[in-house]
C-alpha cells in the first residue's frame, strides 16, 4: 500500500497531466510475492507446446496496426529455455501467416503442423540452444478470432476506427505465435505502431503515454514484468482518453464516453483498498479500465493493469460496479494464482466470484452482499437443471473440446458456494488466515485441484479427520449436483421484493406497488420471481408502470425482454431490436437469442432478421455461440 504522502502526490500530478498521467506508475508497485524458479507443468489438451521440454518466458512484439487491410504485422520475439538435449520448440498458431523464423545468428528451420478443431496448428522451431531468443516474423488475418476491428461506425464517437482483442480462452494464439496454455507465463513488451491520431493500450505498463514518431504515424511501447498466462495480453487501439479516478486508479474509453464512464466508478479505489484489506498487496501497480464500444462480448476481462469492459455496465447510478469488484478480484485469483489447464476453470472463478463478494460487503454492506448471493444461487439452480451431469462438477474434462464449454455458472457460483461453505464451516477469520496464504504461497504458479486440496488439506484441515468428512470436498469437485452441505442464501430484501410480486399477482396494479428505492438487484429478483405466464395487459402494466422497455440499466433491460419474448409481446420487439443490435455482449444477446427461436413463428423470423442485421457488429466470439443457435451452423 502506498504511503499517504506518495498518494497525495500521484493524484495531484495524476489529475493535471492528461493522457500522460495514466502512464507512469506514480504509485509504488506494492512488494508481492516471489516470482518461482520452478515450476511444475500440467500437461494442457488445449495445446500444442511441451513446456518440460521448451518453454517461452517472455515475448517482446514489434507490431503495425493496419486498419486498412484488418492486420497486425511485425516480429513477435520469444525469449526461450530448453532442456539439455532439446533441439526444438512448439508454438500454438491459428489462422497465422508466418513469413519467416530465425534466431540472432540467422534462420531457423520450422514446420507448421496439422490443424486442429479449434486448436490451430503446432509451430515447430528448430533450436540450436539452450537459452536464447527466436524472432517470428508474422501477420494476423482479418477473421483472426481475438481480434475485432470495428469501423469508425461501429464506435461510440464515430471519428476512427477501433481494434481491440480477446484472448481467453484460447485465442491468443490468433494473434501472436506463443505457448497459448494458462500453465506457461510469460512476461511481455510491446512496441505498437498506429495510425496518426489514435492511442494504443495494452494490459501493461505504458512507456510512451504520449507516443513516439513512427512512419506510419505513433507508435507506444509497453512492458509487463509480472509473468502472465497468454491470455492475459491484451490491446486496444483507437481514440481514447484517460481521465484519472485516484492515485493508481483510471478510466480510459473513447472521448465521447469519458465523463460518464469515470462518474460511474469513484469507488474504485475503494475497492482496492479494500482487496488489499482482505487478501493481501496489490502487486501489479496500477489498476485502470478500458470501456470499450459495445460489440465487446464480455462483461469485463480482467486483463492486468487494465481491466477491458462493456460500456453496458455505464448505468448512469453506479449500479453494476459488482463488475469492476470482480474484475479487480482476479487481480489474486486467477492472474495471480491460476488454472493450469482450463479443465480447472472453477479455480480462476469460483475463487473470484467469492472475493468478489467479498469486496462488495466491504463496500456497499452485507445486504448488498446476501442479494448478489442469492442471484448467484437462482443462477446456479437454472444451470444444474440446464446442464448435463458431466458439467456440473467443478473439475471437468474438456479434452476434445473447446474450453468456452466449460465457462458455465458451474465455475463461478458452484465455485463460490463450496468456499463459502469451508467459510461457514470453519469461520470467516480461519478462512481468511487460509485463503491469504494460499495466494502468497502458490503465487505465478499454475493451480489444479490436486494441488489445490493438497493446499487446503496441509493448511487448514490439517488431519482432522470430522471437519475433512464435514466439508464433502470431494463431492463439491468431483460430483454432479450441490452435496447437502450446500446452504441456499436468504435475504430479508428479497423477502419484501416477493410480496410485492404477490400482491401484483392479486390484482394490484404496478404502479402502487411498494418498489421505492430498489437497487438492481431487487429488480432483477422482481423480474425473475413474475409468473410465468401473464397477459398482456400485465405486461403493459409494468411497462407503463416502470419504463422497462426503456430501462438504461442493461440487467433490468434484458430481465424484461426475457419476459416479453416467451409472452410473445410485441409492444417490447422495438427496444429487443435495439437492444441486441446495439451491443454484443454474449450473456444478453445469446440468451435473447435462444429464446426467441424457441418461440416458433412468432420468434424465429424475428431472430434471424435481427441476427443478419446485428451479426457484423458481433464479436467472433458471440457469433461463435450464436450462429449454431439462429443460423444452425
Amino acid at each position: 500500500m502506498i504511503r499517504p504522502s506518495a498518494l497525495a502526490i500521484a493524484a495531484a500530478l495524476a489529475l493535471s497531466g492528461g493522457l500522460s498521467a495514466c502512464a507512469t506508475t506514480l504509485a509504488t508497485q506494492a512488494a508481492g510475492p516471489q516470482i518461482p524458479t520452478q515450476v511444475q507443468y500440467v500437461a494442457d489438451a488445449h495445446s500444442h507446446a511441451r513446456p518440460e521440454i521448451a518453454r517461452v518466458h517472455h515475448v517482446d512484439l514489434n507490431l503495425m496496426a493496419d486498419f486498412d487491410r484488418r492486420m497486425l504485422a511485425g516480429t513477435a520475439s520469444l525469449d526461450i529455455t530448453a532442456e539439455q538435449g532439446a533441439n526444438e520448440i512448439i508454438l500454438d498458431i491459428r489462422d497465422l501467416d508466418i513469413h519467416g523464423v530465425s534466431s540472432d545468428d540467422g534462420p531457423l528451420d520450422y514446420t507448421i503442423g496439422e490443424e486442429s478443431p479449434f486448436m490451430g496448428k503446432p509451430l515447430v522451431i528448430a533450436i540450436p540452444f539452450t537459452e536464447g531468443r527466436i524472432h517470428i516474423d508474422y501477420s494476423t488475418r482479418p477473421d483472426a478470432a481475438a481480434l475485432q476491428w470495428l469501423t469508425p461506425e461501429q464506435t461510440a464517437g464515430g471519428r476512427l476506427p477501433y481494434l481491440f482483442s480477446q484472448g481467453q480462452a484460447i485465442l491468443t494464439r490468433t494473434w501472436i505465435p506463443t505457448q497459448d496454455s494458462p500453465g506457461i507465463r510469460q512476461t511481455y513488451s510491446a512496441r505498437i505502431s498506429v495510425p496518426e491520431g489514435m492511442t494504443a493500450v495494452m494490459s501493461a505498463e505504458m512507456l510512451t503515454p504520449q507516443g513516439e514518431p513512427d512512419p506510419r504515424g505513433r507508435a507506444f511501447r509497453f512492458r509487463l514484468d509480472n509473468p502472465v498466462p497468454p491470455y492475459l495480453i491484451a490491446i486496444g487501439v483507437g481514440d481514447i482518453a484517460f481521465q484519472p479516478l485516484g492515485a493508481r486508479t483510471g478510466v480510459y474509453t473513447e472521448p465521447s464516453m469519458l465523463q460518464r464512464s469515470a462518474a460511474e466508478f469513484p469507488e474504485v479505489e475503494a475497492m482496492v483498498e479494500a482487496a488489499e484489506d482482505l487478501y493481501g498487496p496489490y502487486i501489479w501497480g496500477r489498476y485502470d479500465m478500458l470501456v470499450l464500444p459495445p460489440s465487446f462480448p464480455f462483461g469485463g476481462m480482467e486483463n492486468p493493469r487494465l481491466t477491458f469492459a462493456t460500456p453496458t455496465i455505464i448505468a448512469g447510478d453506479r449500479s453494476l460496479v459488482s463488475l469492476v469488484a470482480h474484475e479487480l478480484a482476479h487481480s489474486w485469483s486467477g492472474n495471480l494464482v491460476t488454472n493450469a489447464t482450463w479443465d480447472d476453470f472453477w479455480l480462476n472463478e469460483g475463487f473470484t466470484v467469492y472475493f468478489e463478494n467479498r469486496i462488495m460487503e466491504a463496500i456497499y454492506g452485507p445486504e448488498r452482499a446476501e442479494m448478489l448471493r442469492a442471484l448467484e444461487w437462482t443462477d446456479l439452480q437454472a444451470a444444474l437443471a440446464e446442464l448435463p451431469e458431466a458439467d456440473q462438477s467443478l473439475h471437468l474434462e474438456l479434452a476434445g473440446r473447446d474450453p468456452d464449454e466449460g465457462m458455465t455458472s458451474i465455475a463461478y457460483d458452484k465455485g463460490a458456494f463450496f468456499l463459502r461453505t469451508i467459510e461457514r464451516t470453519v469461520s470467516r477469520d480461519r478462512f481468511d488466515g487460509w485463503l491469504r496464504g494460499y495466494f502468497d504461497r502458490n503465487a505465478y504458479r499454475p493451480m489444479t485441484t490436486a494441488m489445490f486440496l493438497a493446499d487446503i488439506r496441509e493448511h487448514l484441515i490439517a488431519g482432522d479427520a470430522a471437519l475433512e468428512a464435514e466439508l464433502q470436498m470431494d463431492a463439491w469437485i468431483y460430483r454432479p449436483g450441490l452435496p447437502s452441505n450446500a446452504v441456499q442464501p436468504a435475504s430479508n430484501a428479497f423477502t419484501e421484493v416477493e410480496a410485492q410480486v404477490q400482491a401484483f399477482v392479486n390484482g394490484t396494479p404496478a404502479a402502487q406497488l411498494n418498489t421505492g428505492d430498489w437497487v438492481t438487484q431487487e429488480w432483477q429478483h422482481f423480474l425473475g420471481s413474475l409468473p410465468g405466464t401473464m397477459t398482456d395487459a400485465q405486461l403493459a402494466d409494468l411497462d407503463n408502470a416502470f419504463g422497462l422497455s426503456q430501462a438504461g440499466n442493461s440487467e433490468i433491460l434484458f430481465g424484461w425482454l426475457m419476459i416479453a419474448v416467451r409472452h410473445q409481446y410485441d409492444p417490447a420487439v422495438p427496444a429487443l431490436e435495439q437492444f441486441l443490435t446495439g451491443m454484443g455482449r454474449r450473456k444478453f444477446t445469446q440468451p435473447l437469442y435462444v429464446a426467441l427461436m424457441a418461440e416458433g413463428d412468432w420468434g424465429r423470423p424475428l431472430a434471424q432478421r435481427i441476427y443478419e442485421e446485428a451479426r457484423p457488429g458481433y464479436h467472433p466470439i458471440t457469433t461463435g455461440s450464436a450462429d449454431p443457435v439462429v443460423r444452425g451452423q
